[in-house]
């Protein structure tokens, strides 16, 4: 469905992409993940045709976007960089939208409902909020019933209920077979609805797997609850584990799993409450993969 093939994109002396490869698969969710300054936006830009790379190649339904018959209906973007007229009307900006793509006006009107702005659509884009922005970029994304949606950071300035119904939006879209690539900071947002990820660092190339496989690739340990803490504690340190205390009394293991702490406990008698396999989060690995560096 897109194909990044060693793309590369200098600005002067600046590397802002470097000989990056991935393919995004068609029908799923795939989050495009990294730190502040990795990449992710030059990459989506040069897979929309809107910068032109270095050199290396994308390509989108098998061909560059710039050659895709009637690209409206197959691809919907939304990028942070997206510009409205002030003071036209929402509904005016779609409509003009819809009109240069050959888009019924009637669609217009589906994708307010479908992005819950039927009555702010009346009003001036000049006088909305940026998650307003955001609803009325998804909206014009949508117009055409694209096959592809790729959106830059949808969720900045949406308060928690419109995270939350946006989170539910690309789920029904995902449900109806459409491919969806989103870039995003929100990493506990994309854990719950990607099916996988792409991580870049530094405009490189880092991992690409589902959210389950990269969390069981990071490092993750045990946490277990005892009356006898203490002991317990010791016990494993001198089996060359590491165990902290938690802020519960539990402890939280290191270089160790489940059946080992269970074993060794059972042979020094020693009375467990709780003994369970801790996993990474998608945060937790995306931090131990790009060395701690965050997104924002």
């Amino acid at each position: 469905m897109i194909e990044v093939d060693r793309l590369t994109k200098r600005y002067g002396k600046t590397v802002a992409v470097d000989d990056l490869s991935f393919r995004v698969t068609a029908g799923r969710i795939t989050g495009f993940l990294g730190p502040n300054g990795a990449g992710k936006t030059t990459t989506l830009k040069a897979i929309l045709a809107l910068i032109r790379p270095t050199s290396g190649t994308t390509r989108v339904l098998g061909k560059p976007y710039s050659e895709l018959d009637d690209p409206a209906r197959k691809v919907g973007a939304v990028l942070e960089t997206s510009r409205y007229h002030p003071g036209r009307s929402g509904r005016n900006h779609l409509r003009v939208l819809a009109a240069q793509a050959g888009i019924p006006r009637q669609r217009v009107e589906e994708v307010l409902e479908l992005v819950a702005m039927k009555e702010p659509a009346k009003r001036r884009v000049g006088g909305y909020s940026l998650g307003m922005r955001q609803r009325l970029g998804l909206a014009a994304a949508l117009l055409g019933e694209p096959q592809l949606l790729i959106l830059d950071e949808p969720a900045n300035g949406l308060d928690p209920a419109g995270i939350r119904w946006l989170r539910d939006l690309l789920r029904s879209l995902a449900h109806q077979g459409r491919t969806i690539l989103v870039s995003s900071h929100v990493l506990a947002e994309i854990e719950q609805i990607a099916d996988e990820v792409v991580i870049i660092h530094r405009g490189k190339f880092v991992a690409q797997s589902t959210t389950t496989e990269l969390g069981a690739r990071a490092a993750a340990g045990v946490r277990v609850r005892s009356p006898e803490v203490d002991r317990l504690r010791e016990m494993l340190a001198g089996q060359g584990m590491s165990a902290i205390v938690l802020e519960d009394g539990a402890l939280g293991v290191t270089d160790g799993t489940p059946e080992r702490v269970g074993e060794l406990a059972a042979a020094n008698n020693i009375v467990l409450h709780e003994l369970v396999a801790e996993k990474a989060t998608l945060e937790e690995a995306f931090l131990e993969l790009t060395a701690g560096e965050t997104t924002e």
